[in-house]
């Protein structure tokens, strides 16, 4: 693992006390002081993984995941079945092979997210890590019903060394993408990042505008890859799941980012989203610099979430 890599997994361990020390101790307990593998025992770690957001629905496939694997394996001792619960959690949160495969294709990112979230925070470090690739981007301020997003937006582009294509306020968000796409064509851009707006309380205008700019990409950019990101607050804990069903309404969803995760309570979130929407959570964030958002590994997250702060020393 890079420098890098071990400063966000610090960071990220950091980020996610709140959540770990909430509930770390208490799953230890029931793995230590068990004297059976019982009902009693099912019931209380039940209990405890929903107290860390993991949600119902994740927590129930756990669980009778982890109950197959005991009648399999015949384990009668309860502290044997820790290793079991952490993996059945790291194989739920898996992206998939292809899941980044946009990174080496003509690609468009159209990025949907209420206000607040970090939706053009998390725009412009993605930029700024392709570019460090070597890639051609080109950040699109199709957001235009914010009066701050285009300025917000731009300052990102210049911080990263990328191009920008920006609309006036209050400009059709669809022309701004089908101007974006003739400049791409001429520059030979290889990832075209849409900052697109979030007005989730008027789903029908939301609804149409992303139609609209789909269909402009499907007849002026035919060949390129489509990848829609929504981008979630990981401090809000079940609301996240929300905005995350709402969206699904409005966008084809193929990815999650989620934001804030320095300094919450509710980071077993990650674990309820991508369990119960069937979409990969592909980056988190847990800081400011552009370094602070990190493609999801699964691994790391479930040992910053459960595990003690000694990488691979259980809690």
């Amino acid at each position: 693992m890079s420098d890098n890599n071990e400063g966000f997994f610090g960071r990220l361990v950091a980020g996610l006390a709140k959540t770990r020390n909430r509930i770390a101790k208490e799953i230890d307990a029931i793995f230590s002081d068990a004297s059976d593998i019982n009902e009693d025992f099912y019931e209380e770690l039940e209990e405890l993984l929903i107290m860390a957001d993991i949600g119902v629905h994740a927590t129930s496939y756990i669980i009778e995941r982890l109950r197959e694997q005991v009648k399999e394996n015949r384990i009668q001792e309860p502290s044997e079945c820790k290793k079991l619960l952490l993996d059945s959690i790291k194989e739920q949160m898996n992206a998939g092979e292809t899941a980044y495969d946009f990174e080496n294709r003509k690609s468009v990112i159209l990025v949907v997210g209420v206000n607040g979230v970090g939706k053009t925070t998390t725009i412009g470090k993605l930029a700024s890590q392709l570019k460090q690739q070597n890639k051609r981007i080109m950040l699109v301020a199709a957001d235009t019903f914010r009066a701050a997003a285009g300025e917000q937006l731009s300052e990102w582009a210049s911080r990263a060394g990328v191009d920008i294509i920006k609309g006036h306020e209050g400009a059709d968000p669809a022309s701004v993408v089908y101007d974006a796409i003739s400049a791409a064509k001429a520059r030979n851009i290889d990832i075209l990042i849409c900052d697109t707006a979030g007005r989730l309380h008027n789903k029908k205008n939301l609804m149409e505008e992303l139609k609209k700019i789909n269909r402009i990409i499907d007849k002026e950019y035919q060949e390129a890859y489509r990848e829609t990101l929504v981008v979630l607050d990981g401090t809000t804990g079940q609301n996240a799941l929300n905005q995350a069903k709402e969206f699904m309404k409005v966008a084809d969803i193929s990815g999650i980012v989620l934001t804030k995760l320095d300094g919450t309570s509710k980071g077993g979130i990650a674990v309820a989203i991508q369990s119960e929407m069937g979409i990969p959570v592909k980056y988190i964030g847990v800081g400011e610099t552009a370094e602070d958002l990190q493609k999801f590994d699964p691994n790391a997250f479930v040992d910053a979430l459960l595990q003690n702060q000694e990488r691979g020393k259980l809690c």
